[in-house]
């Protein structure tokens, strides 16, 4: 039976960038059949516009689903996850920061049977391209979750997360925002989900080209890293 694989993709407010990602995503050549699935979080610059001329075009590659209002990023994937049909499941941002170049390499541990999960790591190789405050909150937070979870990630806050759909399915999922994050990791550390890391490429962006993560965030996902390790 042939493997497919499912592209996650939540968007708030990416007019700017929606068309260049959704172009390298198709480009991308995976070698197995894939489906793009997009959550609009009620976008209120222009973006969900495009998703209308998307839906249009009659493109059976891609899904389309709307919020009626603004949830956030862990909602937006929920719903996402809802309706995949893939045996595994990929997230990518809707902005340009993140490479699908790198889905080859991110999905062949799972499919040879290697691993259960894949993080694409950003900092393996050293930091990249970010700004200083966001590479320097993400390896606190990272160091912390290590600490509840008994892993040893040197990236829990990427965006690139690779799941098998079966597993996905099995874990009851709650942070609405970008709480998703630690709360997912404590999940899977807690099922012993094999995990394996990465490395990837990086073009951070910074908040005057549409960063939309804040340190309200930063004090959000320590609270959470907390929560899930006690709780499910």
């Amino acid at each position: 039976m042939g493997h497919k694989l499912s592209i996650v993709i939540p968007v708030y407010n990416e007019i700017d960038t929606l068309h260049e990602i959704l172009r390298q995503v198709k480009a991308v050549d995976v070698g197995i059949e894939k489906e793009i699935i997009l959550i609009d979080d009620y976008s209120t610059d222009g973006t969900h516009g495009i998703l209308k001329e998307i839906e249009a075009s009659g493109d059976k590659s891609i899904r389309i689903f709307h919020h009626k209002v603004n949830q956030g990023k862990g909602a937006a994937l929920r719903t996402g996850f809802q309706h995949v049909t893939g045996d595994v499941t990929i997230i990518q941002d809707a902005d340009v920061e993140y490479d699908p170049q790198d889905y080859p390499k991110l999905i062949q541990p799972i499919l040879a049977g290697e691993a259960d999960v894949v993080y694409g790591s950003r900092f393996t190789v050293g930091k990249q391209r970010a700004l200083l405050s966001s590479y320097a909150a993400n390896k606190f937070l990272t160091f912390i979750s290590n600490l509840f979870t008994g892993l040893q990630l040197t990236d829990m806050e990427t965006c690139y997360k690779v799941i098998r759909t079966s597993i996905l399915r099995e874990i009851p999922l709650r942070s609405d925002r970008f709480g998703f994050e630690p709360e997912i990791t404590a999940k899977l550390a807690k099922r012993k989900c094999r995990i394996l890391e990465i490395p990837i490429t990086y073009r951070g962006r910074d908040y005057a080209g549409g960063k939309k993560v804040s340190w309200k965030d930063g004090v959000a996902a320590l609270f959470h890293i907390i929560r899930f390790r006690f709780k499910d």
